[in-house]
């Protein structure tokens, strides 16, 4: 009778396809080279095809190794989804899921949500990591986040994902700047002024750049920042004025001592979707439901006024 193929196949043969070098593959999964070489040999034996060319390139996949890396991931997915699903049943919620995040919402919103997460599921380890927007989508398309916490739309056919809230976006200007004073702030007011903001790895910049296109306004290319706070320090300067997330704002702006002036803008009206995701075939479905409604529920005793639940 044939051997069948093994999940320690599968999972070494991705090791290297991911390398494509037999050294690194094998200190990846704890093995020595000699082992991992053997395995990738059985696997093709009990497939009866050649899976990687071996040169002085290193491992190249054949274009057989390519078709079987691709069901390879779904099956190792899948086997994962019934171990997370088999300890969810044992244990109810615990182990480990990762929370990817955007760095322009996690430090103003996650602490309050941490705490009530270990208060909820105190056997839940949840591992929170920021990133770009564009990078989270990545790494979570390829695994290494459970879901994200992200300015929406997240825009993949492998996603689920789940409106939260709407954040305004307020008009921030250094406390000298000539509209500082004034009570009201209309579009004509904007129209030929410099505008600062966050380059194009977060989804904020394509957001203030259709904003300033509507307004006649001047995105400033040579001044992006990598972060909120250093563009209300580049605002603050006068280099410039900027829309700043109403989280933001309220934790890191005073109102009173403030090196910005904050304004809303057109009332309050022009926001910013912010979401969760997930993958679709995830295992951690309930659970990340449940989170859904513990966010929404510390933003709406927190943030009630500040910004508005979907």
């Amino acid at each position: 009778m044939a051997a069948d193929v093994t999940l320690k196949q599968l999972t070494y043969f991705v090791a290297l396809a991911d390398t494509r070098h037999y050294r690194h593959a094998a200190e990846r999964v704890g093995i020595s080279q000699p082992s991992l070489s053997q395995q990738i040999v059985g696997l093709e034996e009990v497939l009866g095809l050649e899976l990687v060319e071996r040169g002085q390139r290193g491992a190249v996949l054949t274009p057989n190794g390519r078709t079987v890396l691709e069901q390879a991931r779904r099956i190792l997915d899948e086997a994962q989804i019934l171990r997370t699903l088999a300890q969810d049943a044992r244990e109810g919620f615990s182990g480990t899921i990762r929370l990817g995040s955007t760095p322009t919402l996690g430090p103003y919103l996650m602490p309050h949500v941490m705490r009530q997460l270990h208060a909820a599921y105190p056997s839940l380890k949840v591992i929170v990591r920021d990133a770009t927007p564009v990078a989270l989508q990545e790494e979570l398309l390829t695994g290494q986040h459970d879901l994200i916490l992200t300015q929406l739309p997240v825009a993949s056919g492998d996603t689920e994902v789940m409106r939260l809230f709407r954040e305004p976006l307020k008009l921030a200007m250094a406390r000298d700047h000539p509209l500082a004073a004034q009570k009201t702030i209309a579009d004509a007011d904007l129209a030929g002024l410099d505008v600062l903001g966050l380059s194009d790895a977060y989804r904020l910049h394509t957001q203030v750049a259709a904003l300033c296109e509507e307004l006649g306004a001047n995105l400033r290319r040579d001044y992006e920042g990598t972060s909120l706070d250093a563009v209300r320090q580049m605002t603050a300067l006068d280099m410039g004025i900027s829309f700043l997330p109403a989280l933001y704002a309220r934790s890191e702006v005073s109102s009173t001592a403030g090196d910005v002036i904050i304004h809303p803008f057109r009332k309050d009206r022009v926001t910013r979707s912010i979401g969760l995701a997930w993958r679709r075939r995830s295992a951690h479905r309930d659970l990340i439901r449940r989170m859904s409604a513990l966010i929404t529920d510390v933003v709406r005793d927190r943030f009630a006024g500040v910004v508005v639940i979907e």
